[in-house]
Parts: C-alpha cells; sequence; structure tokens
C-alpha cells in the first residue's frame, strides 16, 4: 500500500471519528476494534438526537453509577490524561453527572484536575461524610501537583524581587553588593592600578527577620471563579511560607470570610470557601483596607470577574483610596490556564481610569506579576488584553 493512500485512510479514519457516524457523515469508513470502542465513549457522551427535545445534546451514559465507572475506565484507556480531563468536564457539565461524584467509588475512578477540584467544593455541603474523606483525598492530590509545579519558581522569583526592593545606594561596607558594584562601574577601571575605581556603590542591605511586605489576596468565590480559588489557595500558601512576607487570604460573595489561619494547609482554605451566591466586591475591599496597616508596603491583588452586587462607586473610591496611600492595587480578571472570562467591562474601564489595569493571569505569569507589583514597576501584562 503506498504512502498516499495509507494517508487518505488515515484521514478518513479520524473524520469518522470527528464527525461520529449516522447517515448523514459521509465517509463510508466503518470502525474495528480500539477504534470501534473510543467511537463509542466519545459517543456517549457528544452524540445528538431529536428525541421531541428540539436537537439539543443527549449522552447515552444514563444515571447509572455502574455504567459511568465502566465509561470513565474506557476514556482513561483509550485517551491521554488531559483529553480524559476535558471529557470528564464535559460529562459534568452536559449530562449532570455531578451528583454521582457524591458516591466514594465513583469519585475514586475520576481523573484528578482542577475543574474537579471546584466541582467538589460548589457541592459543598452536598457531600455526604462517606464521601467527604475521598473528596479531600482528591483535592489533596491536585493541590500537591500544583504546589510542586508552582511552588519553587513562586519563592524565587518573589524573594528575588524582595531582596532587589531592599537594596540601598549607601550601605555599610559589610553590605555592599560587590558583585553588582563592579559590574555598574566597569568604566572606571584604570588599567595601570588594574583596579576599578567605583563611584557609586550597591548595597542588598542587612539581612532582617522582619516582615518586608505585605500582600493581600482578594478572592472572588462566586461559581465562575473555581479554578481561581483554587490556584489562590496554593500560592496563598507559598507566600505564607515566606518570612519576609506577611500575607492574608481572603475570600468574599455576599460575605467575607477571611482564611489566613488556614494558609498553612491549602485544602483547608478550600473546604473553607463556599463557591456559589452572589458579588460584593465593595464588602470585601472594605474588610481587606480596613486590615492594612503599612499601605506603602502593601500589594492587594484582587481577583475577580468584576461582576459586582454591591456599590459600585463605592468599590471605585475604595481602590482609588488604597492606592493613594500607597497601596500597590492588581486587578485579576482570573488565575486559571483558561483566559479571561466573561467579565464587566464597564468596571474594567473604570478601574483602568484609576491606573488599574485588569487582566487574567495564567499561574505560570503569576510569580512575574507578583514581582513586578512588589519592586513597583510595570505588571507584565499578556500581549492579547
Amino acid at each position: 500500500m503506498s504512502t498516499r493512500t495509507t494517508t487518505a485512510d488515515e484521514r478518513l479514519r479520524r473524520w469518522r471519528l470527528v464527525l461520529g457516524g449516522g447517515d448523514a457523515e459521509g465517509t463510508g469508513r466503518a470502525l474495528t476494534g480500539t477504534d470501534a470502542g473510543m467511537d463509542a465513549a466519545l459517543g456517549a457522551l457528544y452524540d445528538t438526537g431529536d428525541g421531541g427535545d428540539g436537537g439539543e445534546r443527549r449522552g447515552g451514559l444514563g444515571g447509572s453509577a455502574p455504567s459511568v465507572a465502566r465509561w470513565l475506565g474506557d476514556i482513561r484507556g483509550y485517551f491521554p490524561g488531559s483529553v480524559v480531563q476535558v471529557m470528564q468536564r464535559d460529562a459534568i457539565d452536559r449530562l449532570g453527572l455531578a451528583t454521582l461524584l457524591l458516591e466514594p467509588e465513583m469519585l475514586a475512578a475520576v481523573e484528578p484536575d482542577v475543574h474537579l477540584v471546584g466541582t467538589l467544593l460548589s457541592l459543598g455541603k452536598a457531600l455526604p461524610e462517606t464521601t467527604r474523606e475521598t473528596a479531600r483525598a482528591v483535592v489533596r492530590k491536585v493541590v500537591d501537583d500544583l504546589e510542586a509545579r508552582l511552588s519553587a519558581r513562586t519563592r524565587a522569583t518573589v524573594t528575588g524581587a524582595l531582596d532587589r526592593s531592599a537594596r540601598i545606594s549607601r550601605p555599610r561596607h559589610r553590605d555592599i553588593d560587590w558583585d553588582r558594584t563592579l559590574r555598574a562601574n566597569l568604566k572606571h577601571y584604570l588599567p595601570e592600578h588594574r583596579t576599578v575605581v567605583p563611584e557609586r556603590l550597591i548595597g542588598h542591605g542587612r539581612t532582617s527577620r522582619a516582615v518586608r511586605k505585605e500582600i493581600v489576596l482578594c478572592v472572588d468565590q462566586s461559581g465562575s471563579m473555581a479554578a481561581s480559588v483554587v490556584y489562590a489557595s496554593v500560592f496563598g500558601a507559598v507566600l505564607a511560607s515566606l518570612r519576609a512576607v506577611a500575607t492574608r487570604l481572603v475570600v468574599f460573595d455576599t460575605s467575607v470570610v477571611d482564611l489566613t489561619d488556614a494558609l498553612d494547609d491549602p485544602v483547608d482554605v478550600l473546604f473553607g470557601t463556599r463557591l456559589g451566591g452572589g458579588t460584593d466586591i465593595n464588602r470585601a475591599l472594605a474588610y481587606c483596607q480596613s486590615r492594612i496597616t503599612r499601605p506603602a508596603d502593601t500589594v492587594v491583588v484582587l481577583v475577580s470577574d468584576l461582576y459586582e452586587g454591591g456599590i459600585r462607586d463605592e468599590m471605585l473610591k475604595r481602590v482609588a483610596a488604597m492606592k493613594a496611600a500607597g497601596v500597590r492595587f492588581v486587578a485579576l480578571l482570573a488565575l486559571s490556564d483558561e483566559g479571561a472570562p466573561a467579565h464587566d467591562r464597564e468596571h474594567a474601564a473604570a478601574l483602568a481610569a484609576l491606573g488599574v489595569p485588569a487582566f487574567a493571569c495564567t499561574p505560570d505569569l503569576f510569580p512575574e506579576v507578583m514581582a513586578a507589583a512588589l519592586e513597583k514597576r510595570p505588571l507584565p501584562i499578556p500581549d492579547n488584553v
């Protein structure tokens, strides 16, 4: 068989899997073996039918926990983990399978990811006692994976920013940063003496155990912000581990909850949230503002889609007042890998007019955003904003 024939056959195979069969698909390609199993797994989730419902999608998983468990096992065998996570998410959203996660056996069968954690947190008190330990184990695995991925770089980036912000221009002899001083004064090299005569000394300041900066993470816990809540809890725990930073984590909907005391364990933080409900950003910012003791050394990070159910003008006045006092204010529409969500564009524009651009931030970019905020330099805003 020629290469051209093989390529054409593979193309037909892929189109057949995409189109899902039926009279209209038109490839005439029959599936066997693994391909037939993949097609059945996809069809159970994505097949459509009229069924008198105006053409809405219907799936073939039914409401049976055993059949769903078999399907979960099938897709883990047929597809890579990233695809499995997408299909699980679609099954929960499209087929209403969230209630099946209340069963420990079902929960143990799924592939843990950030979105699954968000779903579990949204179920909240609906989780029965028999499922809570399994749910906690699932959340723990996701949190541990995220910490392993994000913590080292976050600590290094933020610590570097703190060190740079602490450098002084008239250091004592023992506090001179000789490497940076020599590089900054190379133009003053005297060849006849084979030495550099520094005109400007650069120091890194004396090492101190004192807290140098304060960070307030103010996170919207409405249902659309689930992934952001997960990532914020992880970053909050990492930042809280730095001795030179005092970190506060505040979550809110129409009420405000300070979870700072739980920051040593992000899993405890997550189970202290209550996803869903309304949004009162003004009330949350009022609480954060009342806890700021050193405005010039404080960074406030608001993570919200900016749909305000409280007093809009008061919210904007609070942001302006904090900035005028010296607080560095950062507004993130999301802290996740999914890009900018639906958000209140009028409020985003109003914040931008105050010098606070609102943008979506990926977890990988967040350490750089924090470093820039701590050093009071321009934020690394993505180009697509």
